[in-house]
């Protein structure tokens, strides 16, 4: 029997620069709303998410599908970060929004209080998925497999027009949507509450299947599938942590950038060496 090749520096850098750009994303919000006025914040906020959008239409028209998924990657986050994070923090503030306030310190704040009303917007976009396209996604796929049987095929006949840098910024977007949800429906005393025995096990849960999900990463020999592999592993990967970070079990350095400068400093300069990186192996793979 054949022994598969497992690609573990392609894995190992392509799970580093998804999981770099998590904290980095967080601290830039922080600093954009320490160093701004309100009114600038918003601009640029919306500014942000524009470039995000321009980011990933432009990798539609890129060659490469390496280059194609950073393009969307990186489009898609700075999307989330502009066009929904700041919106959410921009009417959370207009309409006067409190925190969730413990012990005299905010534990929630306002922009992700009122995230859970959009529940029905990310259903909606799951059901065009669910029941309009074939896709890689294993979870989509197993709902399928579940609700349809042996109509699948009938159902869910072929697959949507295919650009990958499309695909990603769709990937970053609803997952991270989708697990913010699920962390704030946790964090609810009305459902469960942080310290919950059903919030530990949902961490438990990310956690050991975003282990196996690294396990299949390691078997990806593309670098643009890896990397797209690693979204979805990091994602859920880092539910547990934020769940973590929310019982203090550890410090959150980039939800303090001021007091953190190089440790942040360190991981953008791993994160931009990386990105050069897998935008140079993008570029060989090309011209091969």
């Amino acid at each position: 029997m054949k022994t598969k090749e497992i690609y573990l520096w392609r894995t190992l850098a392509s799970f580093l620069v998804v999981l770099f750009s998590m904290p980095l994303g967080h601290a830039l919000m922080i600093i954009m709303e320490h160093t701004m006025k309100p009114s600038a914040m918003h601009v640029a906020g919306f500014l942000l998410g524009l470039v995000g959008l321009i980011m990933v239409i432009v990798g539609v028209f890129v060659k490469g599908d390496t280059r194609q998924t950073i393009w969307g990657l990186l489009g898609g986050l700075l999307f989330w970060t502009g066009w929904v994070e700041f919106l959410f923090l921009y009417y959370a503030r207009r309409y006067g929004v409190q925190p969730e306030i413990e012990n005299g310190e905010v534990v929630t704040k306002p922009e992700y209080l009122i995230m859970p009303a959009s529940f029905g917007l990310w259903m909606m976009v799951m059901v065009m998925y669910i029941f309009s396209t074939r896709n890689g996604c294993d979870f989509i796929t197993w709902i399928q497999r579940v609700c349809f049987r042996d109509q699948r095929k009938v159902i869910v006949a072929q697959p949507m027009t295919r650009h990958t840098s499309i695909v990603t910024f769709m990937e970053v977007n609803m997952m991270l949507w989708g697990c913010y949800l699920l962390l704030m429906f946790c964090y609810d005393k009305n459902f469960l509450g942080d310290h919950h025995p059903v919030t530990f096990l949902v961490g438990l849960g990310c956690l050991v299947g975003s282990l196996f999900m690294f396990k299949r990463q390691l078997y990806l020999a593309s670098w643009g599938a890896n990397i797209r592999m690693a979204i979805a592993t990091v994602i859920v990967f880092w539910t547990p942590v934020e769940i973590l970070g929310r019982i203090n079990f550890f410090k959150e350095f980039w939800t303090e950038p001021q007091h953190y400068v190089f440790e942040l400093s360190s991981i953008l300069i791993v994160f931009i060496a990386l990105l050069l990186y897998l935008w140079m192996k993008g570029a060989k793979k090309k011209k091969g």
